[in-house]
């Protein structure tokens, strides 16, 4: 079969793996990754790999040997990527069906640092019990899934479900916490952007976000603004200065490479 490695000129494929096997000069991929890097893009001696740990460790490799569901990767160099600063955290509402992990899926291509996934009042979708879990862990996947298409030296953070009074305090703590509602009295390209510390964003459901939802969360700091004619989350993101996982602010966050 051949190689569905990348072209020439094109970036070598990320794979996720444990800081300690970063700190060798050789490096034995196996488990999902590896079959994943051996099975599936049927990486072959002499192609390039990059390796993340997925908290900023960064190995660039070349494969020495292939076996059955892993392999053996060379490192030719490393580099440490800082915690992108200010952070970017999006509280999400609780959507329907495949529109959560298609909406995880926007936010860690966005740039996304941490994902909150949030139990808002007009949500139809609960996270209870084993059903809760299989979600959050189908999130955490997905998210995991696209930083490596993303080439993040950093994964996002998908926190546990939290409740509109556990936002408020995020809100709290946060450099700067917006609220997006359509009927914001400001527009968010109109906020100015802190220096440092964590930007949130507070993404509601469907049905919006209740009244007394909106006046516990401006009431804890939240600034109400408005996306104006482009909506979405790609959009804050740009907004923000995550166009494509980039940044404008603060030290650069890049994808690898």
């Amino acid at each position: 079969m051949p190689s569905t490695a990348a072209e020439p000129g094109s970036r070598p494929p990320v794979f996720l793996t444990g800081p300690a096997a970063l700190a060798a000069d050789t490096v034995v991929l196996d488990g999902p990754e590896g079959r994943h890097a051996a099975t599936v893009r049927r990486l072959a001696v002499g192609e390039r790999a990059d390796l993340t740990d997925g908290a900023g460790l960064v190995a660039e490799c070349v494969v020495t040997a292939a076996g059955a569901g892993a392999l053996e990767l060379s490192v030719l160099a490393r580099r440490s990527e800082p915690r992108p600063d200010p952070a970017l955290v999006v509280a999400q509402a609780l959507p329907k069906g495949d529109h959560g992990p298609l909406a995880v899926d926007l936010m860690t291509e966005g740039g996304v640092d941490v994902i909150v996934p949030w139990a808002a009042q007009r949500c139809v979708t609960r996270w209870e019990g084993t059903r809760g879990e299989r979600a959050l862990a189908r999130w955490r996947a997905t998210a995991a899934q696209a930083a490596k298409q993303s080439r993040r030296a950093w994964l996002p953070e998908v926190t546990t479900p939290v409740s509109t009074g556990e936002l408020a305090e995020r809100v709290a703590a946060a450099a700067l916490a917006v609220l997006l509602d359509p009927a914001g009295p400001v527009a968010l390209s109109e906020v100015g952007l802190p220096g440092s510390g964590s930007i949130l964003v507070i993404v509601g459901p469907e049905g919006g976000v209740s009244p007394a939802e909106t006046a516990q969360l401006t009431q804890a700091g939240a600034i109400a603004a408005r996306l104006g004619e482009l909506c979405g989350l790609r959009r804050a993101a740009d907004l923000l200065g995550r166009p494509g996982g980039g940044r404008r602010r603060g030290e650069p966050h890049r994808p690898l490479g």
